[in-house]
């Protein structure tokens, strides 16, 4: 069967489209749409235009696979020295900024892949939305819960396509474990244990001299403004909360994400527990940590950072594993002769939090970037979509809150917020620098 491909005209003929936001726990259990975009490349006069904000290590790599459904025709860094390198690697001549709204202007740009550090993912897929584009955003999706809320209202309003890298839904072993698990092949879940591997511990770090190539105000955004340490941006951001928040929304977006997708509710108590470096000038996430999560439905998830690092399901009829290399256990074993039925599939309705009838089925995605690419052509919802990638992180920071106020906390999925605890919920939401503020 063949597919209509998206010209820019047809483009630009469908952007005041709706983009099919469905409900669903999450969206890719009936909602999204069927992976087409394989490894096949779009004739070059048929390709969307794009422009890549945040060009060094993951986001690089999606923009050279985002290459492969368009042409880029704008680039941003902060950094020169890695905004000049990534605009040569691209075998055309993009244009080229530091400021990413001056990339978002741009009328050839249709479509945007953000690859910045986390504190700046909400605002940049605002902006985005808001100037009409459609948004490939790296995980995990925002520094805050209230930020989450938040860009969920802009990508309803704005009908934007945005998918969130948390590529492992569209990795055939973690989607072929959350199926088995929703199908029963464990039996009644019980339990779910997560480990994400230790946070790097680091300093003190000396102070140095911002590099003339590296415009560190604005890499800072929302966050306050500190002297420049080496060790804070690039790669190593990530051990910094006042940036990311350690493994647990590094791989946690990636794991929990799975976890939460087979669980198939919400937590409703968190009990987080951590030590802290007393390091100053150093990387300020946990040394050690770990978390307890009790879900509405009553499965119980566990997260640590020792041991294997994957996924554990456990029912009263058996356990899976599963992690990037790695899908076992005795039911899995038994699928060469139980083969899985396709049957639908419930789905959720977050804005009630209630099932409503079976539809859909959890489909066979294999190329994360190219569903995104055929969303955007057909104006349905990605199989990691922003309602339920906030969600999933959402999880993720209510972890951190825990460990960081050091107590056992009762959260409220309908309403987002901690009960009867205004000292929590404080934290749901950070102090934003003057002139970066989020919104």
């Amino acid at each position: 069967m063949t597919h209509p491909t998206l010209s820019r005209r047809g483009f630009l003929g469908t952007t005041g489209l709706g983009a099919g936001r469905g409900a669903g726990l999450f969206a890719g259990l009936g909602s999204h749409s069927p992976s087409r975009a394989q490894d096949k490349p779009r004739h070059r006069v048929e390709r969307l235009g794009i422009g890549a904000i945040g060009l060094r290590y993951q986001g690089s790599v999606i923009a050279h696979k985002a290459q492969m459904y368009g042409d880029i025709v704008a680039v941003c860094d902060v950094d020169k020295n890695v905004r000049d390198p990534a605009k040569a690697a691209f075998g055309s001549t993009p244009r080229d900024f530091e400021d990413y709204r001056d990339l978002l202007a741009r009328q050839d740009v249709d479509v945007v892949t953000i690859g910045t550090p986390d504190h700046w993912h909400t605002q940049m897929v605002i902006d985005a939305c808001r100037a009409g584009k459609d948004v490939y955003c790296e995980k995990p999706l925002t520094l805050t819960i209230d930020e989450g809320k938040l860009l969920r209202d802009v990508v309803r309003e704005t009908q934007r396509v945005v998918q969130v890298g948390s590529w492992q839904r569209s990795d055939h072993r973690f989607r072929q474990a959350v199926e088995m698990v929703r199908q029963g092949r464990v039996g009644k879940l019980q339990k779910v244990d997560v480990v994400l591997g230790k946070n790097k511990v680091g300093g003190p770090f000396e102070a140095r001299k911002v590099p003339s190539h590296f415009n560190w105000d604005l890499w800072q955004g929302q966050t306050p403004d500190v002297p420049y340490l080496e060790e804070r941006a690039h790669y190593t951001f990530r051990w910094w909360y006042e940036y990311s928040g350690g493994q647990m929304t590094d791989w946690g977006a990636h794991h929990l994400d799975i976890a939460q997708w087979a669980i198939d509710s919400y937590p409703v108590e968190i009990d987080g527990q951590a030590k802290f470096p007393d390091t100053n000038n150093g990387y300020n996430v946990a040394i050690d940590f770990s978390a307890k999560y009790q879900y509405a439905n009553g499965v119980t998830m566990t997260v640590g950072d020792t041991g294997r690092n994957g996924i554990m399901f456990t029912g009263d009829r058996g356990r899976i594993f599963v992690n990037r290399g790695t899908l076992d256990g005795k039911p899995v074993e038994e699928l060469t002769t139980k083969p899985l039925p396709r049957q639908a599939w419930q789905i959720y309705d977050f804005d009630n939090l209630q099932r409503p009838e079976r539809a859909g089925k959890l489909e066979a995605i294999v190329n994360h970037m190219g569903n995104f690419f055929d969303c955007v052509e057909d104006r349905k919802t990605p199989i990691s979509d922003v309602e339920s990638q906030h969600r999933s992180v959402s999880t993720c920071h209510l972890g951190n809150i825990s460990m960081r106020m050091g107590r056992k906390l009762t959260w409220n999925p309908q309403t987002e917020r901690f009960v009867g605890d205004e000292q929590a919920n404080r934290w749901l939401s950070r102090e934003q620098r003057s002139g970066y503020e989020v919104g």
